[in-house]
């Protein structure tokens, strides 16, 4: 098997971890979630009304935890004895798909529901409650890993931005979606599915969280690289994407973009063939999966016969045998 671009996790390596308290003995559901989450994600201190009903997705990627939370109605508290026992030094992003989330910190409190984005440091205590349930994606990426590529600043206050939603869902910014929220949210979304998870690309990860938490103090290159990652994701399917339409909506050169990727040790086309590779791959691995040609099609390939030849370089097999198969 040939390398991928940096950061890229093939769909078989990447099977979601899943936490349930489903079948769990009700008196210890909230122990176990809260060892649970402590390991996979955030140590929180859980608090539900009656029996918890939840379950957890979790993807760790070598940087980013990513994870889709579903759950009843309880509360999560991050105390500084928390904080003291299981320290992250990390920036977390909450982005809610289903319900609304009460969010607390240093004497504020923030209503948020579906189609909003939150981002918060993880070593800064908070509480949130979830009175009539959850659904929503998680993202978290240590301070360090976005100091080395944009030096985000400390957050002084929680960060909100909308990734979308219909009027009257309690969108931050109904109408107009972050397109940094946006994206995270969509390649969040798509790796913590049960079904076909996509592996996100890491770089990609890191940047937008880096340029939602620095907001408008982004630094340039990182914005810049978020906004070019952000709308490869969104366009992996069209057959025109080039170099040219991507840096006219980061709104930079073909030069500048160029470098950009680089810099990563990547290249535009590169990283467009990977992540075109890895969703194909995601299509096939499902039951009653397409034809290779018309996934070859629906992936942005022009050439069936180009697709069959660029997949099996990559993945060391060919596309046909993985059809179906799980």
């Amino acid at each position: 098997m040939t390398d991928g671009a940096p950061g890229a996790i093939a769909p078989a390596e990447l099977t979601p971890g899943i936490f349930s308290t489903s079948g769990l003995p009700t008196a210890r559901r909230v122990e176990l979630w809260e060892s649970h989450n402590a390991a996979a994600l955030i140590g929180l201190a859980v608090r539900a009304p009656d029996s918890l009903d939840a379950a957890e997705l979790n993807v760790q990627l070598p940087r980013a935890r990513l994870a889709r939370v579903t759950g009843s109605a309880h509360s999560v508290e991050r105390t500084r004895d928390l904080i003291l026992r299981w320290p992250s030094d990390s920036v977390v992003v909450f982005l809610t798909l289903r319900g609304r989330a009460r969010f607390t910190a240093d004497g504020v409190a923030l209503g948020r529901g579906r189609g909003d984005a939150l981002a918060w440091e993880t070593d800064r205590p908070f509480a949130r409650t979830f009175a009539a349930g959850l659904e929503e994606l998680v993202v978290t990426v240590p301070r360090a890993e976005l100091d080395a590529r944009s030096e985000t600043p400390r957050l002084a206050e929680p960060v909100i931005a909308s990734f979308g939603g219909p009027p009257g869902s309690g969108s931050a910014q109904s109408g107009r979606p972050d397109q940094y929220a946006r994206a995270l949210a969509r390649i969040a979304g798509r790796a913590t599915r049960a079904e076909r998870p996509l592996g996100p690309d890491e770089p990609t990860v890191l940047d937008l969280v880096a340029a939602i938490a620095a907001g408008p103090h982004a630094a340039a290159s990182a914005a810049h690289r978020a906004a070019a990652r952000s709308y490869i994701e969104e366009h992996l399917t069209d057959p025109n994407l080039g170099a040219a339409e991507i840096a006219a909506a980061a709104c930079i050169s073909e030069r500048q973009l160029s470098r950009l990727f680089a810099a990563d040790g990547d290249s535009v086309p590169r990283h467009v063939l990977s992540r075109r590779l890895q969703l194909a791959r995601s299509i096939l691995s499902a039951p009653r999966a397409p034809t290779v040609a018309e996934v070859a099609a629906r992936c942005g390939f022009t050439s069936a016969s180009y697709f069959s030849h660029a997949f099996r370089q990559h993945f060391g097999h060919r596309a046909g045998d993985l059809r179906g198969v799980r």
